[in-house]
């Protein structure tokens, strides 16, 4: 009998309704009843393209027997990380107090009162039952034990990086940013890009930092690690060459076999990557990566609404990668003997399989065209002609697979970050089709996802409710907010800066913690946990308080906003001590600290030919400018400077040179 998650609409819920175990939604009636019948509480997190999720589904909470011990002793509830970061948050810092470590499937167990007394994440299934059982018989004949450590527990989450208002000014330099490079660069694998380690994990805010450094400094070690990371990313297995698009990590540290994942939030930030790499640096192959990932946003994970879907999962047919992989004998029964010869030398295809233990191939480049064209000795017109066709036949033959499930829900932030992804695609290659998605997509986040208020819904699904539903969180306003301000500089239509700065209202009145000058991850208005957390270090996704730092600071000279500014300074004071141990785990702060070091030029391009010299701007990659203008506007900085002759003002500190009328000119003043 399908238990209460029938009755859900998160696709990771859902997954979970027809197990024997009698799971609970994360709410009222699965907290009292812990209370009521001093149970302990047993909370399962993940979302539904984890694959080690469905491991431990298929293997624990799929066995009766299992689901016989859960039941009688617990109160189980589950939770979609993705709809509830806020409670992730606190129990995966709890787990990770407990264990050094952290990851999905979490599950934690607690007492009635929430508190976390025991965790982990995978279990065997031999593991899990005895674990439980042992927990169960611990509570009920050490309860004041019980009691003692949960309390201990509970006071480390609260502390944990516990964070101080500092009073005293801060001089920052150049030198800063080498004392925070030096132990960072250690870390860097000069060989196959990214860092020294596996996994291997994107983390596009990193590479966006390095990128934009190395054009302010001319630092050819820096550019050289970037580049490298950035053309091994899209030669290895963790891009997908035949649809677009790239999965979570590899599991190596050549970026060869993925956890195959597609994950929105990767996508878009390394949309924006590449984008911002293309600026720089003409390499056809960050303008395929990227032309190639949108087509894949916008067949696969496009709703009809305008917003975007969560995810793709790892899994097909119950195996992970099952869709992307192919044998060799596959590949010659697809393109025939001799095309299919040129392909599998193209994408490393073995006889064995390049993936040795599942015995097939995953698909990764090692050489460019022209050294591989070379190396066969053919034209490299007909490699890449021969390397379209295979492709588009194998993309269609892989379309009658199968497919891995689609996470359909759509979140804010996620979207935020897409929003901004095609947004910056369109700033580097003038791309329309770019600019109607985002439109089509800030329309859609506007007027679905927000409130007049300013406030925001985290979650929509069209097909349930055609509603919004959830609080939001402080990443699903920074990064919507991040979207509406890119999209206003690419448009010049004031009414994106207007929402935009209407987010960042309702985030200073619901959000800010006046004791550390940082904001919380959870709204004023939200539901109580066990700790009220602020988000602090950029990781996969960089951290909701750099984002908002960056937007208010941006915001604050769009609009010339000071206490705007003032915030966003003392957000960094606060971090900047921290940034110099761990320039990984600071990498959105360290692009705040390179505007602070280096200033922010404010462009402004007014006249009848506005949007034509903002084209001819965005040729060059200026990371640290911000755009306005048009034919009209009211922001403060465009007063007194509309003329029926297009102009370019370039201003800095308050202080504007004599306009221009050429690009030419203009970024010489920059």
């Amino acid at each position: 009998m399908p238990n209460r998650l029938s009755k859900e609409t998160s696709p990771y819920l859902l997954q979970h309704a027809e197990n024997p175990v009698d799971w609970f939604p994360w709410g009222s009636e699965a907290l009292e009843k812990a209370k009521n019948e001093n149970k302990l509480i047993l909370i399962s997190i993940g979302y539904s393209a984890c694959h080690w999720c469905h491991v431990m589904e298929h293997e624990s909470f799929e066995d009766e027997s299992v689901a016989e011990i859960m039941n009688e002793h617990f109160v189980c509830i589950k939770v979609d990380r993705e709809e509830r970061p806020d409670i992730d948050q606190v129990y995966m810092l709890a787990v990770q107090l407990m264990t050094g470590q952290g990851g999905w499937p979490l599950n934690c167990i607690c007492l009635p009162d929430q508190r976390p007394v025991y965790g982990g994440t995978y279990f065997r299934k031999d593991d899990w039952k005895k674990l439980l059982q042992q927990l169960a018989a611990f509570w009920e004949q050490n309860p004041g034990e019980a009691e003692e450590y949960a309390e201990r527990l509970t006071r480390g989450v609260r502390e944990t990086e516990k964070l101080h208002l500092l009073d005293e000014s801060v001089e920052y330099s150049e030198s800063d940013l080498e004392d925070i490079l030096r132990p960072w660069k250690k870390t860097f694998d000069p060989k196959e890009g990214g860092y020294n380690r596996a996994p291997k994990f994107p983390l596009p805010n990193n590479w966006q930092f390095m990128l934009r450094y190395t054009s302010l400094t001319k630092d050819d070690n820096i550019a050289a690690a970037t580049f490298l990371t950035l053309q091994k990313m899209a030669y290895g297995g963790i891009y997908d060459h035949i649809g677009g698009g790239f999965a979570r990590y590899s599991v190596d540290g050549q970026w060869h076999v993925p956890h195959f994942e597609k994950m929105l939030y990767d996508n878009a930030q390394l949309v924006s990557l590449y984008s911002e790499a293309w600026q720089y640096k003409r390499d056809e192959l960050y303008k395929q990566v990227v032309y190639q990932t949108l087509e894949w946003v916008e067949r696969e994970m496009t709703s009809p609404e305008g917003g975007f879907f969560s995810a793709l999962d790892a899994d097909s047919e119950g195996v992970e990668g099952k869709f992307y992989t192919f044998t060799k004998d596959e590949l010659v029964e697809v393109l025939g003997e001799d095309e299919a010869k040129i392909f599998s030398t193209y994408f490393n295809v073995t006889e064995e399989g390049n993936w040795p233990e599942e015995r097939t191939n995953v698909l990764m480049r090692r050489e460019s065209d022209e050294a591989l064209a070379s190396q066969l000795d053919v034209s490299l017109h007909h490699l890449q002609q021969s390397i379209r066709t295979s492709k588009q036949k194998v993309f269609d033959y892989r379309a009658k697979r199968i497919r891995p499930g689609l996470d359909n829900k759509i979140l804010a932030g996620w979207n935020g970050l897409m929003l901004k992804g095609y947004v910056d695609a369109y700033r580097a290659f003038n791309k329309e089709s770019f600019l109607r998605q985002a439109l089509s997509n800030a329309d859609f986040i506007c007027t679905v996802l927000m409130e007049t208020t300013g406030a925001l819904k985290r979650v929509f699904r069209n097909q349930y409710t055609n509603k919004a539903t959830e609080t939001a969180f402080l990443d699903d306003y920074a990064f919507v907010c991040d979207g509406l301000i890119g999209l206003y500089e690419v448009t010049f239509d004031e009414k994106w800066l207007f929402e935009a700065r209407k987010l960042a209202e309702y985030v200073l009145t619901n959000f800010y913690d006046p004791g550390t000058g940082m904001f919380y991850f959870t709204s004023q208005n939200d539901q109580e946990l066990i700790a009220r957390k602020h988000e602090i270090t950029d990781n996969v996704i960089p951290a909701s308080n750099s984002a908002m730092a960056l937007n208010l600071f941006k915001l604050g000279h769009f609009f010339q906003q000071d206490d705007y500014v003032e915030q966003a300074d003392v957000m960094l004071k606060n971090i900047f001590p921290q940034i110099k141990s761990y320039g990984s785990g600071f990498s959105n702060w360290a692009i705040l600290l390179l505007y602070k070091i280096y200033g922010i030029s404010e462009i402004a391009i007014t006249g009848p030919l506005a949007e034509q010299k903002r084209q001819e701007i965005e040729k060059n990659f200026i990371p640290n400018k911000i755009l306005l203008g048009g034919s009209s506007g009211s922001l403060p900085l465009l007063q007194d400077k509309w003329d029926s002759e297009t102009k370019i003002f370039v201003c800095k500190n308050r202080t504007c040179r004599l306009p221009v009328t050429e690009v030419e000119e203009a970024l010489k003043l920059i």
